[in-house]
């Protein structure tokens, strides 16, 4: 007689085939099926967060994604039919700057909205699991923008991509993986620089990649008023959200990113609630404006973010573009369990010297206004990249502080008079020091970081730090199976939780946490 677990392990590996073979994907996909990291069933915290907000396990998700916070939401249908926040993923790390990412290479983790079907979901990742954002969509490719191979996956690890922990991928993954089991053809996800508020809008209302900026938020409006997808069309090279066949039309409006938009309309609901929004949005921005807040920093020369629950816990760690944290709050954090394992080779944010030098020669990141009234879309022209850069850039080099490839394109800084002199790599050293060491907050430390970085410089390398080793491409290449690792919300298995093991699963192991590699330093 077939047990009732082992029927469901083989309807679930059917069913995964099947939904695999109609996405079209690569024959090599199927090991989706049988994978063992990608097949670990969803922690038994979750299924009862589940059961409480009233959501099916097989229920459509939706992704949003916000790199100021570092945090991502993982969001699911309720059986009234809206979406509610299941859980909230903290980001051990992103790269790049607050913008959309433009050309390959540029480091930039990207932004705007995607599609992520199954054919996207990696089992086989060099990064544990992974899934594909499907950047660049028809907006970016409109655009001209490049780039391939930007994932959501873990090792805490991004050169471009937004990076968890392997735990918490492994929930990502089994949650995306169940509503393909329950039919949702493609799940979306919604990757924003920040939350959209008035006060973050009013903070970064000098940014050169507001006009495109103000464009998501209108996703981000439509979703927040309705608590559903929003329906995503290009058209003049530009969003456009929830369109619908206008009245008088004979079929639906067909959309192309490069052409001009055809006659649609935008359900009358939605757009009444949306517009609600908006106007009270603009107003608690204008009220912002008219008492001085401050204007965020730009062309900060610091690659990335990283979420304070894990800045807390690295020695000498940064939370770099991303929120961050003091005092009390720092040492609580870092006292708390950090929601899963991290490399001991992480590679914190930190000031990247290089691109400054290069200022003189960057092109700034230019908002062009699109065809469409009151939108503007913000592109972008490359930059060169510095050559030289004397005895106290390369030392800076040497000291992990930084190279040319590390940061992306930023707009130049405000401009000097012309008997100004600009910053020499000494200057420039001295000031990183002065920021990320403890203790050279004085005027003496700041004169001496030169003599203290030399003296760093001359020490034995066995000594070193160890710099991050690079990883390769994140490509489906069969390896040896890496140990499971634990549930972020569920270190030990259940009561029941067998019979939820998929096709394929081998029992969790437990791995060091992310607290004992760091204990020493506490």
């Amino acid at each position: 007689m077939i047990s009732s677990s082992l029927l469901r392990a083989l309807l679930t590996s059917a069913a995964l085939v099947t939904s695999v073979l109609l996405a079209g994907c690569d024959t090599d996909q199927v090991s989706l099926a049988t994978n063992a990291k990608a097949n670990q069933p969803v922690p038994a915290k979750l299924l009862a967060a589940m059961t409480e907000k009233d959501m099916d396990l097989q229920s459509p998700i939706l992704i949003r994604l916000f790199k100021q916070e570092a945090e991502l939401e993982v969001w699911k249908q309720t059986r009234s039919g809206q979406f509610a926040l299941l859980k909230t993923y903290p980001i051990c790390r992103w790269s790049g700057d607050l913008g959309p990412k433009v050309r390959e290479g540029d480091r930039q983790a990207p932004e705007g909205f995607y599609s992520i079907n199954p054919s996207q979901m990696n089992p086989q990742s060099a990064y544990y699991l992974s899934f594909n954002t499907g950047y660049p969509n028809a907006f970016d490719r409109a655009l001209g923008r490049s780039g391939s191979q930007l994932m959501v996956h873990g090792d805490c690890s991004s050169r471009g991509c937004y990076a968890m922990t392997d735990e918490q991928i492994a929930e990502i993954y089994s949650l995306g993986r169940e509503s393909f089991f329950g039919g949702q053809k493609a799940f979306q996800f919604q990757a924003y620089p920040f939350r959209m508020t008035p006060v973050n809008m009013a903070k970064h209302r000098n940014n050169p990649n507001m006009a495109f900026w103000k464009m998501i938020k209108e996703g981000n409006d439509h979703f927040e008023v309705t608590r559903q997808e929003p329906k995503v069309d290009f058209c003049e090279k530009k969003y456009v959200f929830d369109a619908a066949k206008a009245p008088d039309a004979k079929r639906d409006p067909v959309f192309d990113a490069s052409a001009k938009c055809p006659a649609y309309v935008i359900p009358e609901d939605i757009a009444n609630a949306v517009r609600e929004k908006q106007e009270k949005d603009e107003a608690e921005y204008a009220k912002l404006v008219a008492k001085g807040t401050p204007v965020a920093r730009m062309n900060t020369g610091i690659d990335g973010g990283m979420n304070k629950v894990f800045a807390a816990k690295i020695p000498e760690g940064s939370t770099g573009l991303s929120e961050g944290a003091e005092g009390n709050t720092l040492q609580m954090l870092a006292m708390s369990k950090a929601p899963g394992t991290i490399p001991g080779t992480v590679n914190p944010p930190k000031p990247n010297l290089e691109p400054v030098a290069a200022s003189p020669q960057s092109e700034p990141i230019v908002a062009v206004p699109a065809p469409a009234a009151n939108t503007r879309v913000a592109s972008a022209a490359p930059a060169e990249k510095s050559e030289g850069g004397g005895f106290f850039s390369g030392l800076a080099r040497k000291m992990g502080m930084g190279s040319a490839d590390t940061t992306a394109t930023t707009s130049p800084p405000p401009a000097t008079t012309a008997s100004a002199t600009p910053p020499t790599a000494a200057s420039r050293l001295k000031a990183a020091v002065t920021r990320f060491v403890p203790g050279h907050g004085t005027a003496k430390d700041a004169k001496d970081a030169p003599k203290e970085a030399v003296k760093e410089a001359a020490k034995p390398a066995a000594a070193a730090k160890p710099a991050e080793s690079p990883k390769p491409a994140d490509a489906r290449v069969a390896a040896s199976r890496p140990p499971l690792k634990p549930a972020v919300s569920d270190s030990a298995a259940a009561a029941g939780a067998k019979d939820a093991q998929l096709a394929g699963a081998a029992p969790v192991m437990s791995s060091n946490s992310f607290d004992s590699r760091f204990g020493a330093v506490k």
